[in-house]
C-alpha cells in the first residue's frame, strides 16, 4: 500500500494522528524489527507526504505512550513491541489470564453507584428494567501499566457489597468470592476495535489517535444465571485478545 494514499487530508483529523496511528500499526506488524529502530523523520515525511513537523508530532505522541524512544546521535528507537496476550475463554480472569507475563496485576476501583438496570444492561443481567444494579468503573494494572479500563454492572440484590470488596481486594474474582460465589463463566463475549474517546485516553495514558479494543461481555454463575454484565476497553498496542474454545 503506498503510504501517501493512507494519509487523507480534511478528513476532520489530524495528519499526525493518522501518521502516529500508521507507525503504530507498522511497529505492530514488525515492520521495523530489523533495526529496531522507527525511520527517520526525513524518510517519513517523504513516504507520507508531509513535512518533517508533522512527522515530529506523531512520534511526540508515541513517546508519551511509551512506545517510541527519542535518542539523541541514534534516531527514534521502538521501547515496547511485545504485547500481553489476554484469553477471552470460559473462565476469563485478569490476573490469572496474564500469567506469567506480568509479576503484579490489580483492579483499581475508580467510581461506584447504584442505578436502575436500563436497556442492554437489563437485557444482559437478566433482570426487568428498574431493578438496582451496582455499577462499578475500575482500571485494570499489570506492572504499573494500565492495559484496560471498565465498566461492570452486579444485581444489587445479590451482591450488595461488591463495591466494597472489589475496593478492598483490588479483583472482580475475589470480590464475587467475598460475596458467596466462588465461580462464574463467561456466556459472551462481542468485541469492536475504535478510536479511544477522551476519557479513555486519559485512564490508559495514551495518546489522541490510539486504538481501544471494547469487549462488551456478559459472565455468569454456574448454573447459567448472569451476574456481571462488562464494557472492557483494552489498550491495542499493549493486549492481543486470544479467543479460547
Amino acid at each position: 500500500m503506498n503510504a501517501k494514499k493512507a494519509v487523507e487530508r480534511q478528513t476532520g483529523v489530524a495528519l499526525w494522528r493518522q501518521i502516529a496511528d500508521l507507525i503504530r500499526l507498522s511497529i505492530s506488524n514488525g515492520d521495523y524489527d530489523q533495526t529496531g529502530m522507527v525511520p527517520p523523520e526525513i524518510v517519513l515525511a517523504s513516504q507520507f507526504g508531509v513535512n518533517r513537523h508533522t512527522v515530529r508530532s506523531a512520534l511526540a505522541a508515541l513517546a508519551e505512550e511509551g512506545l517510541v524512544q527519542a535518542i539523541q546521535g541514534r534516531g527514534t528507537i521502538i521501547q515496547r513491541k511485545e504485547r500481553l496476550s489476554f484469553p477471552i475463554s470460559r473462565r476469563t480472569r485478569f490476573s490469572q489470564g496474564l500469567g506469567g507475563q506480568a509479576k503484579e496485576t490489580e483492579a483499581r476501583l475508580l467510581a461506584e453507584a447504584t442505578l436502575p438496570a436500563a436497556g442492554e444492561v437489563a437485557v444482559g443481567l437478566g433482570i426487568t428494567a428498574g431493578t438496582a444494579c451496582i455499577r462499578l468503573d475500575l482500571v485494570s494494572i499489570a506492572d504499573g501499566r494500565p492495559v484496560s479500563c471498565s465498566t461492570n454492572f452486579f444485581p444489587e440484590d445479590r451482591f450488595p457489597r461488591m463495591a466494597e470488596h472489589v475496593g478492598k481486594l483490588g479483583s472482580i474474582t475475589k470480590a464475587f468470592a467475598a460475596e458467596g460465589l466462588p465461580d462464574y463463566v463467561r456466556i459472551s463475549t462481542e468485541l469492536v476495535a475504535r478510536h479511544a474517546d477522551a476519557d479513555e485516553l486519559a485512564l490508559l495514558r495514551l495518546s489522541p489517535g490510539a486504538i481501544v479494543i471494547e469487549a462488551t461481555a456478559i459472565n455468569a454463575d454456574p448454573d447459567g444465571v448472569p451476574v456481571q454484565f462488562a464494557r472492557t476497553r483494552f489498550a491495542a498496542d499493549r493486549v492481543k485478545l486470544k479467543i479460547e474454545t
